[in-house]
C-alpha cells in the first residue's frame, strides 16, 4: 500500500493546477479568469528593486509582469491600489509544519535499550535519513492561517525527530489548492542535529561528543557502502546518500553548538546551513568563521520580574544579559556579514513573530536586510528562485500592505499564494482615525479612534475620565455601546462625509429613541518648536542600551582579550620545579609568550616591571584530572566509547575556568568519565579565559584516552544497568575483546585490502602503536596489578593510573610497567572500593620511583591544589620541593608536555603565577596568573570586575523594573544552579 501511495502522489505532481487534459462532464464550463492587475502600488520585487506606483500583472499563479507601464489584457480583474504596498511573501525554511510529531517509544521495560530496533537499517536508531515527511504530512488549515496572517506563503517542513532526520517538503501556504499543487518540493533539504529520536530508547549517544563522534561514523559507512562494499542492504544508508546533494539543514542549540556542527562538515567537505540559537552574537567571530549560511529564530526573552530584591539578588548576570542584548542580535549577524534566514521556529505564538522583529528592527537590524531574511535568503538558500521575489515568472506569493511592513501600524490587508487570495483584513475598510466630538443625550465627550483598517479600535472620555464602552466599524456602519455609571446607550449609525462625520440613532437603558453625531476635531497647528520638542522627546524615548558583550559573557568575562607582554618580576622567590631547586632574590623575565631569563639585576627595555619583593613566583599548575570546560563528560551508551573526544565538547563559557587560575591552576586535562571501561579521548588545555575552545587546546596535543576499572564500569550502583560487562572479570575479557579486534583491524589495514574505517578501532591501534596515552580510573590492587598484564600481553602501556588509592600496595609494579600515579591527597571511605585508602600513598608511590601527581577531580579542589600538595608533607614527610612538583612538574610530564609547562626554565612557555605567600600555605593568595605571557587573572582586576558586576547588575535591574512598570511582560526569576562534575558522582554517571 505505501508504494502505491508514493506512485500515485508522484503521478500527482506531473497534474497542472487546472488539469487541463482530464475529460470534463457534459454541460458548459466557463473557466475561472485567473488574470489579475495590481496598478498604483508600491512594489517590492526584491528588498533591493522598488517601484513606485507599479503595476504588478499575475496569471494562473504566476507573475506575469511587474512595472511602470505593464500592458493589461482585457478581461483582466484590476486593483487599483493607490497608497498600498505589495511585498513578496515570506519563506520559513525550517518547520514542521503539517507534520505529525512522532510518538514517544514506550516501554514496561526499566532496562536500557543498546541495539537498533528497525531491521534493515543502520545500526544506530537515531539515524533516521530513510524519514519522508509526505508519509505523515496533513496540510494543517488552522497554523497555515496564522502564518498567512503573518505574511508567509511558503514553509519548508520535515520531522523533526533525529540526529540525521531525512528530507524535507517545500509546501506553499494555499489552503485553496491540492497537495498535488501547493507541494514545491518533495526533496527539499535534509536535516540534521545533535539530538536523539523520541522514537527509540536506544542509550547510544547518550552526550554531545557521542553525537558528534555518530555523525562522522555514519559519513565513513555511508561512502564504504556508495562503493559497494557491504554486504547487507541498508536503507538508511541509502537514503543518506541519494540525499547527499541536497541542502543540509542542521539544527544546533546554541553557539557553541554551531561552530561543533560547522567542524563536523568541515571534516567531510560538508557546507550545512546551520539553525542558530538567538546567541550567536555573543562569539560573533566564530560564527562568522563558519562561512555557513544561517536560519536564526526571533524568540526574544521577557524582563525578570525583579520587585523583589533578595531574589534578584540570585539571578546570574549571564541571564539578565541575555534579555537585554538578544534582540540586537539579528543587527549584529548583519553588521558582520553573516547570510541568514529568519525563522517562526521556537516561537509559541506566531503571532509574536512581527512585534519580536519590530523590536530587533528598534535594536539596529536594517529593514532591507530583514525583508531579504525572509523573502530572498530563504529562497537562495533551498535553491528555489521562483519564490521570494515579484520577478517575472515567480509564483504570485505576494502580501498587500497599507505601508511598511515592519511598521506596527502597518496593516497587511491580503496574502496571494499562488495567485490565489486571502484575506486578513478587509482593504475597503476606510481610515477613521481621529479624534471626534461625540454629542448624544445632551452630552458630549471625546471619541478617540487609533489604529488602522480593521485594527482601528476607539476609546470615549468625558475631560479627563475614560467611559466604559464598546467600539466596532465594518462597512461604514458604526456600532458604540457606553455605559457610564450603570446608563446604557446603545449607538449605530453611518460615516458620511469621507469619515469627518457620524451620524446615528441611540437607545437609552429604557430603550428611549434618540439621535446622536460626531464631528472630527481638527488639530490645532503645532508650532516648528513643538514639533521638535516633540521629536526631541520620541528620540530620548527609543533610546535602546545595549550593554556590552564580555568573552565569556558572564560575570568576570573580558572584554578585551589579554596580550603578549614583555613582563620583568623582580626580586621575588622563584619555585623552579627543576634541579635549580627555590632561587631567592632572582629575576624573570618573561618575552613573546616564552620564559626569556633568570638571573639576578635583569634588564628589559619597555618590560613591565613587577615587584615580587616578600613574594613568590611558581610554575602554573597542571591538574592531570579534571572535568571543567566540558559540556558533556560521559558517553556511556556503550561499554567502549573511543571514538567520542572532550576536545568535541570544550565549553570555554564554564565560569570555572576563571576560579581554576585564581588559584594557580594553568593547564589541565579535561578528562571523559568512567562510565564504561574504554572511554572517550581527552583534552589537554591552557586555561585561557575568554579565548574559544579551539584556542585552549594545547597545540599539537599529546594524545590521551580515559579507561575506568571497578564499581562505576560494571554499574555496581545503577538501578537498571544490563550492559556487559557486570564483572571485574568481564571488564578483564572486555578489554581483551576490544584489542584482539585492533589488532585484527589494523592488520587489514597493513594487507592493502579495502576496510571500513572505524573511528573506534583506529584510536584503540593509536594506542597499540604509542601513539594514544592512557589514563587509568582505577582503585583496587587487583584490578591495577590486571590492566598492567592485560597491557603487557597485547603490546601496549598504561601510562597513568589516576586517582589509584591502593597504588602503595603496587607501586613496585607499577615501577617495572613504567607507570605514573596521579592521585588524591587524602580522599578516603567514600565507596567500598576506596576501604583501603591512606593518606600515605602518594608519598609511598613517590619513594617507591614513580612519577606522583596530586589531581582535583572536582571544580573546587582544582582551584586549591596548592593547599593539596602540601599533604603530602603532613602525610609521609616528602620535602617541599617533591611535594610542589606533584602539581606541577610531575603532571606535567604524565601529561607530556613538560617541555612546555610545570617549572620555571628559560625557553619554556610564560605560564606562571605570582603568589602573596609561601605557595603551599593557606594564606597564600594568587596575585596574577600569567599563560603564554599574557595575564589571564589579576587580583586588582578581579576587584574591579566584583564592582562593575554590581554595577550591571543594578542598571539591569532598573532597565527590568522600568520595563514592568511600562506594562512590558515580565517572567519569575531564575535562580542558575552551578554544575558539579566529580568523576565518580551520580551526576556524572547520568551524564
Amino acid at each position: 500500500m505505501k508504494k502505491l501511495f508514493f506512485l500515485l502522489f508522484f503521478l500527482s505532481l506531473t497534474v497542472t493546477q487546472a488539469q487541463d487534459y482530464f475529460p470534463t462532464d457534459s454541460g458548459v464550463k466557463t473557466a475561472e479568469n485567473a488574470t489579475f492587475a495590481f496598478t498604483n502600488a508600491t512594489i517590492y520585487v526584491t528588498p533591493t528593486e522598488v517601484i513606485k506606483k507599479g503595476t504588478l500583472l499575475i496569471k494562473d499563479g504566476k507573475v506575469v509582469s511587474v512595472g511602470k507601464s505593464v500592458k493589461i489584457p482585457k478581461g483582466t480583474s484590476t486593483t487599483d491600489l493607490e497608497g498600498k504596498t505589495i511585498y513578496p511573501s515570506f519563506i520559513d525554511i525550517y518547520s514542521d509544519f503539517g507534520i505529525s510529531k512522532p510518538k514517544r517509544s514506550s516501554s514496561n521495560s526499566r532496562s536500557t535499550q543498546y541495539d537498533a530496533s528497525r531491521e534493515g537499517y543502520y545500526w544506530n536508531d537515531h539515524i533516521r535519513p530513510d524519514t519522508n515527511p509526505i508519509e505523515s504530512f496533513n496540510f494543517d488549515n488552522k497554523k497555515a492561517k496564522e502564518l498567512l496572517e503573518a505574511g508567509f506563503g511558503a514553509v519548508n517542513t520535515h520531522l523533526q525527530d533525529g540526529i540525521i532526520r531525512g528530507n524535507g517538503l517545500l509546501i506553499a501556504l494555499n489552503p485553496n489548492s491540492s497537495n498535488a499543487y501547493r507541494i514545491l518540493d518533495t526533496k527539499s533539504a535534509q536535516y540534521l542535529s545533535f539530538n536523539k529520536s523520541v522514537q527509540s530508547r536506544q542509550a547510544y549517544p547518550g552526550s554531545r561528543m557521542g553525537a558528534m563522534a555518530l555523525l562522522r561514523q555514519v559519513y565513513n559507512d555511508a561512502d564504504w557502502y556508495a562503493k559497494g562494499n557491504m554486504k547487507n542492504k541498508d536503507m538508511a544508508l541509502e537514503a543518506l546518500n541519494s540525499n547527499k546533494n541536497l541542502i543540509q539543514i542542521f539544527e544546533t542549540g546554541n553557539h557553541l553548538d554551531a561552530v561543533r556542527a560547522d567542524k563536523v562538515g568541515d571534516e567531510f567537505s560538508i557546507q550545512y546551513t546551520i539553525v542558530g540559537s538567538g546567541d550567536e552574537y555573543e562569539r560573533i567571530a566564530d560564527i562568522k568563521g563558519t562561512n555557513a549560511n544561517f536560519i536564526i529564530p526571533i524568540d526574544f526573552s521577557n524582563a525578570y520580574d525583579v520587585s523583589n530584591p533578595l531574589l534578584a539578588q540570585q539571578i546570574s548576570l549571564q541571564d539578565m544579559r541575555k534579555w537585554n542584548q538578544e534582540p540586537s542580535n539579528l543587527s549584529v549577524l548583519s553588521k558582520n556579514g553573516v547570510n541568514f534566514a529568519l525563522t517562526t521556529h521556537k516561537l509559541k505564538s506566531v503571532k509574536s513573530f512581527h512585534k519580536n522583529l519590530q523590536k530587533a528592527i528598534k535594536y539596529g537590524f536594517d529593514k532591507e536586510k530583514a525583508l531579504a531574511a525572509l523573502t530572498t535568503i530563504p529562497a537562495n538558500i533551498i535553491g528555489n528562485s521562483s519564490l521570494g521575489n515579484l520577478k517575472t515568472g515567480s509564483y504570485a506569493n505576494f502580501i498587500i500592505t497599507s505601508g511598511d511592513i515592519f511598521d506596527a501600524k502597518t496593516t497587511l490587508f491580503e496574502n496571494w499564494v499562488q495567485g490565489n487570495k486571502n484575506v486578513v483584513n478587509d482593504i475597503d475598510v476606510k481610515d477613521i482615525s481621529g479624534t471626534y466630538m461625540l454629542s448624544v443625550n445632551n452630552k458630549s465627550y471625546d471619541l478617540i479612534i487609533s489604529g488602522e483598517g480593521a485594527k482601528q479600535k476607539a476609546s470615549i472620555k468625558s475631560g479627563e475620565d475614560k467611559i466604559k464602552s464598546t467600539f466596532s466599524f465594518k462597512d461604514d456602519w458604526i456600532a458604540i455601546n457606553l455605559n457610564e455609571d450603570g446608563n446604557y446607550t446603545r449607538m449605530t449609525g453611518k460615516i458620511i462625509n469621507d469619515a469627518n462625520v457620524m451620524q446615528g440613532t441611540a437607545y437609552d437603558s429604557e430603550a428611549n429613541e434618540t439621535s446622536w453625531s460626531a464631528s472630527k476635531k481638527v488639530a490645532k497647528e503645532e508650532t516648528k518648536e513643538e514639533d521638535e520638542d516633540e521629536d526631541k522627546k520620541e528620540k530620548e524615548e527609543d533610546v535602546l542600551t545595549v550593554l556590552p558583550v564580555s568573552y565569556p559573557n558572564i560575570g568576570f568575562g573580558n572584554f578585551t582579550q589579554p596580550k603578549s607582554e614583555t613582563i620583568l618580576i623582580k626580586n621575588v622567590t622563584v619555585w623552579t620545579s627543576e634541579d635549580a631547586g627555590i632561587l631567592e632574590n632572582t629575576d624573570v623575565l618573561l618575552k613573546d609568550g616564552k620564559i626569556a631569563e633568570i638571573g639576578k639585576n635583569l634588564k628589559a627595555r619597555n618590560a613591565v616591571e613587577v615587584d615580587g619583593t616578600g613574594k613568590h613566583l611558581t610554575a602554573g599548575i597542571v591538574d592531570e584530572h579534571s572535568h571543567i570546560a566540558t559540556s558533556a563528560v560521559n558517553e556511556g551508551g556503550q561499554n567502549s566509547s573511543a571514538e567520542v573526544t572532550i576536545e568535541d565538547v570544550v565549553d570555554p563559557t564554564d565560569i570555572n575556568i576563571y576560579r581554576n587560575i585564581s588559584g594557580g591552576t594553568t593547564s589541565a586535562q579535561i578528562l571523559h568519565g568512567s562510565a564504561n571501561p574504554i572511554g572517550g579521548r581527552s583534552a589537554i588545555l591552557k586555561l585561557k579565559w575568554g579565548e574559544n575552545a579551539d584556542n585552549m587546546i594545547y597545540n599539537n596535543s599529546p594524545k590521551f584516552i580515559k579507561f575506568a576499572l571497578g564499581e562505576n564500569v560494571k554499574q555496581s550502583r545503577s538501578s537498571n544497568g544490563v550492559r556487559f560487562p557486570q564483572t571485574r572479570m568481564g571488564v578483564e575479557q572486555m578489554f581483551t575483546d576490544y584489542f584482539t579486534r585492533a589488532k585484527e583491524y589494523e592488520a587489514k589495514k597493513k594487507s592493502g585490502k579495502p576496510y571500513r574505517k572505524d573511528a573506534e578501532m583506529e584510536t584503540l591501534v593509536e594506542i597499540l602503536n604509542g601513539e594514544r596515552y592512557i589514563s587509568c580510573h582505577s582503585y583496587v590492587q587487583s584490578e591495577i596489578n590486571m590492566l598492567m598484564k592485560v597491557a603487557d600481553k597485547m603490546g601496549f602501556k598504561v601510562n597513568t593510573f589516576t586517582h589509584i588509592l591502593e597504588g602503595y600496595k603496587v607501586a613496585d609494579k607499577m615501577v617495572e610497567h613504567g607507570v605514573g600515579g596521579s592521585t588524591f591527597s587524602d580522599w578516603w571511605g567514600y565507596k567500598y572500593e576506596v576501604n583501603d585508602a591512606i593518606p600515605f600513598n602518594a608519598a609511598i608511590m613517590h619513594n617507591a620511583g614513580v612519577t606522583v601527581a596530586i589531581n582535583s577531580d572536582d571544580r573546587e579542589m582544582s582551584r586549591r591544589l596548592n593547599q593539596e600538595a602540601a599533604k603530602t608533607m603532613k602525610y609521609g614527610g616528602m620535602s617541599e620541593l617533591e611535594a610542589w612538583k606533584t602539581v606541577t612538574i610531575n603532571p606535567a610530564k604524565l601529561l607530556h608536555i613538560d617541555d612546555k609547562v610545570g617549572s620555571i626554565k628559560v625557553g619554556k612557555d610564560a605560564d606562571v603565577v605570582l603568589w602573596s605567600d609561601y605557595p603551599m600555605s593557606i594564606y597564600a593568595k594568587v596575585e596574577k596568573t600569567i599563560i603564554d605571557g599574557k595575564v589571564f587573572f589579576d587580583r586588582t582586576e578581579d576587584a574591579k570586575k566584583r564592582e562593575a558586576i554590581k554595577q550591571e547588575k543594578s542598571i539591569l535591574i532598573n532597565m527590568m523594573l522600568k520595563e514592568k512598570m511600562g506594562g512590558g511582560k515580565t517572567k519569575a526569576p531564575m535562580i542558575r544552579k552551578d554544575r558539579n562534575f566529580e568523576c565518580d558522582t551520580l551526576e556524572e554517571l547520568k551524564n
